[in-house]
């Protein structure tokens, strides 16, 4: 009797739970970017400051000019019209002009969207890679010298504001490395000149960067690594005669890696949007010092723009670290 109909009536339940886990968590991010959708309306629509006013601070305009500013933005309509106005405008991916640059709001986000990218990933990938060594290695000798040297040097920086570290390390390197901005003026347009200088000004904001990140992923794995080492099926590898450092490398550690990487594409939004006190700090041209520039308006459809990409990004990754873990765990794809 063949086996083939057993296959399938297993396959297909499974399939079907695939189907409703992906569902309902697609489901579940589209729900959130609405409500991030209604909030962005909504929540910047309260923040004190007539924007009209403050497009015109110090110049003399008279109040025929200034209704006129106010109808040319919308500004003079009631604000349920406003708001459908809005979301209209969303669906077709319209953000607004900018009351500051007088420019599209899409085009500017995508304008800054590169340096962001290219902070976060690099800031992202050193962090995780140093707070996964770190976590092993204080994990595999814990309770030692440094196992306390490095989780409290770890607690220590996770503690520090983002602003006054990087304050700190501008004092610190005065004149060692740029105080500001992604490249100098005079930089020759070459690849080789530019990606040199541009490593050159991103020395500080991604050790700033680093520095605050790192902790988390080294005391997780840590603590996973520690949970792990006391784990029944490591007596058994040890047992067959394998060595402490084959048992920690085939066994311990990519059962320990479950909890970190999830905690990594969890906290993916959550560094982007965290790159805006590093990007003011350092003057990098990116969405977080756009941000900035934003609020010191107020420039409502440039904060709009850049809250939708920074929350959008959040929910995304989160959404993406869901479906990960079901691929990671087979706990997760057994339930």
């Amino acid at each position: 009797m063949s086996d083939a109909p057993v296959v399938v009536a297993v396959e297909r339940p499974r399939r079907r739970r695939l189907g409703r886990y992906v569902a309902g968590k697609v489901g579940g991010a589209l729900l959130s970017l609405g409500l991030i959708a209604v909030l962005g309306f909504l929540l910047f629509r309260a923040l004190p400051g007539d924007p009209v006013t403050t497009m015109t601070r110090g110049r003399p305009v008279s109040a025929a000019q200034i209704a006129e500013l106010e109808a040319a933005y919308g500004l003079d309509r009631p604000l349920i019209e406003q708001f459908w106005s809005y979301l209209a405008d969303l669906a077709r991916g319209d953000l607004g002009m900018s009351y500051t640059f007088r420019v599209p709001v899409a085009d500017k986000i995508a304008e800054r969207v590169g340096p962001t990218l290219l902070l976060v990933g690099t800031g992202t990938l050193l962090a995780v890679a140093l707070g996964l060594w770190l976590g092993t290695r204080s994990a595999w000798r814990r309770g030692g010298r440094f196992d306390k040297a490095a989780t409290g040097v770890a607690l220590g920086l996770w503690s520090v504001p983002t602003f006054w570290l990087g304050l700190l390390l501008l004092s610190w390197t005065s004149g060692l490395f740029p105080s500001g901005g992604i490249t100098y003026p005079d930089t020759p347009p070459d690849f080789w000149s530019q990606a040199v200088d541009t490593a050159h000004h991103m020395v500080l904001p991604v050790i700033t960067f680093v520095a605050v990140v790192y902790a988390q992923y080294q005391l997780v794995m840590r603590a996973s690594l520690v949970e792990e080492l006391s784990a029944p099926h490591l007596l058994t590898a040890r047992a067959k005669g394998l060595r402490e450092d084959q048992v920690l490398r085939r066994h311990a550690v990519p059962n320990a890696l479950l909890p970190t990487v999830t905690l990594v594409f969890l906290h993916l939004g959550l560094v982007v949007s965290g790159a805006i006190t590093v990007e003011t700090v350092f003057s990098w041209p990116g969405l977080g010092l756009l941000t900035f520039e934003a609020l010191r308006g107020p420039d409502l459809p440039l904060l709009q723009g850049t809250f939708l990409v920074l929350a959008a990004a959040v929910v995304l990754a989160n959404l993406a670290a869901d479906l990960l873990y079901r691929v990671l765990d087979p706990r997760v794809r057994a339930s």
